[in-house]
């Protein structure tokens, strides 16, 4: 029998979960076994899941969980440098040269076990079946327009937590810019998720931004447009081929408008970062980093920005992803043998 093993998310501030109650309802009425650890962060009950049917296990218990079992999280595993044994189903960083996620590739060589990584789950076209990118982006330019804001007042960008649903943070970013003019602001990636997010709420804040997408960047750069715009979203997965879209000399320019950059596809620890400008995800307790200080220019950078609205995401995501969990009793085919091979790739490069 297939059993897919719920984890708690480990990580501060991760709220979030890939499937509902309902979601795993459907999965015990096809046969496949769920447990689901308790959590008091996940924003969906415990409670809920074991009125669907599910069996409760303790935060935690993966480790001793059934070598068959599916261990399903969302975020990253505690960095202990333990083999894992286990197929784990998450996203896990790992593939686009990033220096953490050969230690991660490391510890699947030494255990045996498989990575089904949720970013790498796409369909026969090469589309994924499921991304938290809308929110993302939504998340993401709302915080930088909360530090654009703190900034034109000469004060920080405040801290940031966990809004209880989409109109809490859009009151939030109106109350932070209310009587300032409206900043001007460019989306590149506009026609995927995340940009698509990032440019609704430019929207819904009364910005019309303006929409990059590929055939803009195809030339390579330099960009002077980006430095035109007192807000750049970066929406391009970072990737070998992609463009520097805001180089050091860039920042550097005294003539710029540019102040803030929302990072929102975030990866400072892969060689093909396009915002070469800083070195490591910020925090919600400290949502920008200043890189320039004559103007000012301040890098958004969360990682998890989703979180911040956990509610909308994991309904959301745990939505798009149930059909390919429904087809878990086919782990060599579809989506799932799609990701066993790109692992199986990438683990070459680790093993002995």
């Amino acid at each position: 029998m297939t059993h897919l093993w719920v984890r708690a998310e480990e990580r501060a501030n991760e709220r979030r979960v890939g499937i509902t109650p309902e979601g795993a309802a459907a999965l015990l009425e096809r046969g496949v076994a769920v447990t689901v650890e308790e959590s008091a962060d996940r924003i969906l009950p415990t409670g809920d899941y074991a009125q669907a049917g599910c069996t409760i296990a303790p935060r935690g218990a993966w480790r001793e969980a059934p070598r068959d079992a599916l261990i399903f999280g969302l975020k990253e595993l505690p960095d202990d440098g333990t083999p894992l044994v286990h197929r784990h189903i998450m996203f896990g960083h790992a593939y686009k040269g990033q220096h953490a996620g050969r230690a991660l590739l490391a510890r699947f060589a030494a255990g045996g076990g498989t990575l089904y990584d949720l970013e790498y789950l796409v369909d026969a076209e090469g589309r994924r079946v499921a991304a938290f990118g809308y929110w993302a982006g939504y998340a993401g330019a709302a915080v930088s327009l909360i530090a654009r804001a703190a900034q034109a007042r000469g004060a920080a960008c405040p801290a940031v937590d966990a809004f209880p649903d989409k109109a809490a943070m859009d009151a939030a970013v109106r109350d932070a810019a209310a009587g300032l003019p409206a900043p001007s602001a460019l989306v590149v990636g506009a026609a995927g998720r995340v940009g698509t997010g990032a440019a609704d709420l430019c929207t819904a804040m009364g910005i019309a931004p303006t929409r990059w997408d590929m055939a803009e960047t195809a030339h390579g750069g330099p960009f002077p447009e980006i430095l035109a715009h007192e807000l750049f979203f970066n929406c391009i997965l970072a990737r070998p081929g992609t463009p520097v879209f805001v180089r050091p000399e860039d920042a550097d320019r005294g003539d710029r408008a540019l102040r803030v950059i929302g990072d929102i596809a975030c990866d400072p620890d892969s060689d093909y970062n396009p915002v070469p400008l800083y070195d490591a995800a910020t925090t919600w307790a400290a949502p920008v980093v200043r890189v320039r200080e004559t103007p000012p220019l301040d890098v958004m950078a969360i990682d998890n920005l989703p979180s911040l609205l956990p509610l909308e995401s994991s309904r959301d995501f745990a939505g798009q992803l149930l059909p390919s969990l429904m087809a878990l009793d086919s782990l060599d085919a579809g989506v799932w043998g799609r990701a066993a091979a790109e692992f199986d790739k990438h683990v070459r490069e680790v093993r002995p």
